[in-house]
């Protein structure tokens, strides 16, 4: 789909940063630190170079929301405002031809089921949205967020889905309905204040509900249990309606409970997202981590409010984010605390309140020590241990020092000890399963390569022939793909495309990789049909593995710096100058790798061959070699080793 623009349907899912002619963010698809993964504006691709993920826009909703390609191009048809002709199909069509889909789809049913029944059913009226008022919620907030009721009907939700043609197989799959002992369906949420959970898109893949009675038997709430499109560990309430504002903000708000997202947003901060039900976890880290670097942790005054936002600020720290804590007053969390002040007051307390993790954790645990020197001695510590977490060394430094100020301890006395720390976590991290990979490494030629013998250099010798056959191989598509388009401009020759010049030149030449090879006999094939393939076929291949390869080929992990000249006037020569000496380069190169295979096979059956004139006619043919790999040889600027 042309109109999707991919820094935009990337953007809704990662915090993207300009780097030179790309955009990098941290990859949706597996956990990093230090972004890998870079969008071509220019070329309409995105690619990690930490898991090795790539493609277009399609490919990018379909990696990302489990999409089949049908369910994808109408996905982004929406997002791009497009009418999209579909035949008429039932509900229980649809249900068949995809379970997962179905989930969805029920899910969505709930969701609307519940919210029509708060606003427009007596009881929905009477019991869920007068609570909600009750609490001081605008009515905007309780549809911004879709918030609902669900009657204290043994089966009311049920049945009403099963009249509208939904299966309940999956009522079941979803957690909405449970069956008895008896084979009977019944409601999991009944007579609830509803909170659907809404993913990246926007689409609901669960519920909370809130009880209204005082029955201390009776659990305050209820959660949807894990389903194929709900996993609460990786979910965080309110993102969808809070990433556009995370990323303006360059901050992310965290709260604890579904009710305290609903209050900040009542207050106009929308960057805020809550742990949904569970104790915070790295996927949910994670997930803050694609829009933003800077974590504001919003919990309760109590001593568990407090000792909750202390494990949560550890794990955050562990994977290099920054982070600030607001406290309440004893008593209160974000929710009682907005509706005791009021919106403006809310805000403006958060504002001047923010501390930074060092400061908020050392007096909290400095209280609670008081002039215990044994208790004082662990909690300093338990705070470098906090430290010892952050991956940058310069931000544990500046830690350091603070707290060497704060606690008044001795510089050099906390270095040491973030040092023994980090010293263990490195050991325990490197042996023995280190040493293993370490001589495992894919860069370093296996032991029996090593062994210092006439006959096993020859075999390390045709190994690295090979390794570096595929790379030069490689390095001729990618010359197809970013230059094949353009015309040559050198020695006189007119109007012929560097992409058939390019395989004129290959005639001579036989691909060893077989995907190299797949996309040169293509490539033959369009241009002895009169075509041009350009990158972008190969690109959106409906064969994956062409599509991966051109992808990479055509994607980049590194940024030539402006300082290299501006500052240190070093001149880097960039390729497409001086296109002649950058196409002749790669087949020379090949050719090189070509030839050098030619004349190790020559060299072997001269060693084998008994007979004297054979021997002769082969030594002629490995002079004639060696010749023409001179030739290549001063053209790349090699010296020869006689």
């Amino acid at each position: 789909m042309d109109t999707a623009r991919i820094e935009e349907v990337v953007g809704d899912f990662v915090h993207l940063k300009k780097r030179g002619t790309s955009l990098i963010g941290n990859c949706p698809f597996h956990g990093e630190k230090t972004p890998s993964f870079h969008v071509s504006v220019t070329k309409g691709i995105y690619k990690c170079f930490g898991c090795g993920k790539g493609g277009d826009s399609v490919r990018f909703i379909m990696e990302h929301e489990k999409y089949s390609y049908p369910e994808a191009l109408k996905f982004l048809a929406n997002k791009y405002n497009i009418e999209v002709e579909e035949t008429v199909e039932s509900v229980q069509d649809v249900e068949a031809q995809n379970a997962r889909e179905s989930l969805y789809i029920v899910s969505q049913f709930a969701a609307n089921y519940f919210e029509d029944q708060m606003w427009n059913s007596q009881e929905g009226k009477t019991i869920g949205l007068s609570y909600f008022k009750e609490r001081g919620f605008r009515e905007d907030i309780l549809k911004k967020f879709n918030l609902g009721y669900s009657p204290d009907v043994w089966d009311a939700l049920t049945q009403d889905a099963v009249k509208n043609k939904h299966a309940e197989e999956f009522l079941e799959k979803t957690g909405l309905a449970i069956r008895n002992d008896k084979g009977k369906l019944y409601d999991r949420f009944r007579g609830r204040v509803m909170f659907p959970i809404h993913n990246f898109t926007g689409r609901v893949i669960g519920f909370g509900g809130r009880t209204l009675k005082t029955d201390k038997n009776v659990p305050k709430y209820v959660n949807s249990p894990e389903s194929e499109i709900y996993h609460k560990s990786n979910v965080l309430y309110g993102l969808f309606h809070a990433k556009k504002a995370i990323r303006d903000q360059d901050n992310c708000y965290l709260v604890e409970g579904y009710a305290d997202v609903l209050s900040v947003h009542q207050a106009n901060i929308e960057n805020v997202v809550a742990s949904s039900g569970t104790s915070l976890t790295i996927e949910q880290i994670r997930l803050i981590g694609r829009f933003t670097q800077n974590v504001t942790i919003l919990y309760d005054g109590d001593a568990a409010g407090i000792k909750a936002s202390l494990r949560g600020l550890d794990m955050i720290l562990e994977e290099g984010l920054n982070v600030k804590v607001v406290s309440f007053p004893a008593g209160d969390d974000p929710d009682s605390y907005m509706h005791k002040v009021g919106a403006g007051a809310f805000k403006t307390y958060i504002e001047d309140n923010r501390k930074d993790f060092i400061l908020y954790k050392a007096n909290i645990l400095l209280a609670e020590a008081g002039n215990d020197p044994i208790k004082r001695a662990g909690i300093i510590r338990d705070i470098v241990e906090s430290i010892a977490k952050i991956p940058d060394n310069i931000k544990a430094s500046v830690f350091i020092r603070e707290c060497s100020s704060l606690l008044q301890i001795e510089e050099r006395v906390l270095l040491s000890e973030l040092n023994t720390m980090r010293a263990a976590k490195l050991k325990k991290a490197s042996a023995p399963q280190g040493r293993q990979q370490y001589q495992q490494h894919p860069d370093m030629p296996p032991a029996d390569l090593m062994a210092d013998d006439a006959g096993q250099g020859e075999q390390q010798t045709a190994t690295a022939v090979e390794v570096n056959d595929e790379l030069q191989e490689q390095e001729i598509v990618r010359l197809l793909l970013a230059f094949g388009h353009e015309l040559v401009s050198w020695d006189k020759i007119d109007n012929m495309y560097i992409g058939s010049f390019i395989m004129q030149n290959l005639t001579d030449v036989t691909f060893e990789n077989a995907l190299c090879k797949r996309i040169i006999d293509h490539y033959r094939i369009e241009i002895e049909n009169g075509h041009l393939p350009t990158a972008n076929q190969f690109i959106k291949s409906e064969d994956r593995e062409i599509a991966d390869l051109a992808i990479t080929l055509s994607s980049s992990p590194y940024t030539l710096s402006e300082n290299w000249y501006n500052k240190h006037n070093i001149y880097v020569r960039d390729e497409t100058v001086n296109l002649k000496a950058t196409i002749l380069g790669g087949l020379y190169h090949l050719k090189k790798r070509k030839v050098d295979r030619i004349l190790l096979d020559l060299l072997k059956e001269i060693k084998a061959e008994s007979d004297a004139d054979n021997q002769i006619i082969l030594m002629q043919r490995y002079t004639f070699i060696k010749n023409v790999e001179k030739d290549i040889s001063k053209f790349l600027g090699s010296v020869i080793v006689k």
